[in-house]
């Protein structure tokens, strides 16, 4: 699949809040297509410069607004989970079974919804530099000129491009979901109504795999891999469940 069909496909199966983030790429090409080799400094590669960095203004704006965001989430998530974990609902002031088993459901549901949309901020930065390593390449292939270079250089310090935090907040949140989920589960099953909080994680289980898929494609070897291309991704066996009807 070309890049341009990837993108779009990826953009259509984000969050809708994140439609708008992502790289303008349609935009970036209509302006490689002006550009020629016979005038390098001409206004339109001023204005394709121009577009660019506003692009990566954009990334980064978004990038550090969701992380910040993730800091507060994950923090919550865990002072939640210390209380139901103490509260054991067997007596006293303390909740009843049946509300501490409800806890833990919603408890769930919010974990399994904040390690998708961390895995979705991880699969965003991967395929906006994809995208700007392919646009640069196109430019460069065209005018003649070695643009690529020094702009990746630049985008590799940007704020969009480092997720050590977030894969770390990652790796986390799995653990407390090894941790949690078999107490949720147990409540479940005690309680029953596991239908529709499994439906409630459905959309963004679906996004998350998704975005798995499309970091394992962006991140493999190929003909086209090089340089600038992002390491390949080492990922874990997923076990996927039979096709689950689209939310919207």
């Amino acid at each position: 699949m070309k890049f341009g069909k990837r993108l779009k496909k990826q953009v259509e199966e984000s969050l809708p809040e994140w439609r708008d983030k992502f790289l303008s790429y349609k935009d970036l090409k209509k302006l490689v297509r002006l550009t020629s080799a016979a005038q390098p400094c001409s206004r339109v590669e001023a204005e394709f410069v121009q577009m660019l960095n506003a692009e990566i203004d954009k990334f980064n704006a978004f990038f550090v607004e969701q992380e910040e965001d993730f800091i507060i989430r994950q923090r919550e998530l865990q002072e939640r989970i210390k209380r139901v974990m103490e509260d054991d609902g067997t007596g006293g002031s303390q909740p009843s079974e049946m509300e501490h088993a409800k806890e833990m459901s919603r408890i769930r549901k919010d974990i399994v919804n904040f390690h998708g949309e961390m895995v979705l901020l991880e699969n965003y930065s991967s395929i906006n530099y994809t995208g700007l390593a392919k646009i640069l390449k196109k430019y460069d292939k065209r005018t003649g000129r070695v643009l690529r270079l020094p702009f990746i250089e630049k985008v590799l310090k940007q704020p969009f491009f480092t997720t050590d935090l977030v894969s770390e907040m990652v790796k986390e949140c799995e653990r407390t979901i090894e941790l949690v989920l078999p107490v949720a589960d147990r409540g479940q099953s005690e309680q029953g109504g596991k239908g529709e909080l499994v439906a409630a994680e459905q959309s963004v289980f679906r996004n998350t795999i998704a975005a798995l898929m499309t970091m394992q494609e962006l991140r493999k070897g190929s003909s086209t891999y090089g340089h600038f291309s992002l390491p390949p991704l080492s990922l874990p066996d997923l076990q996927l469940p039979s096709p689950i009807p689209i939310l919207q």
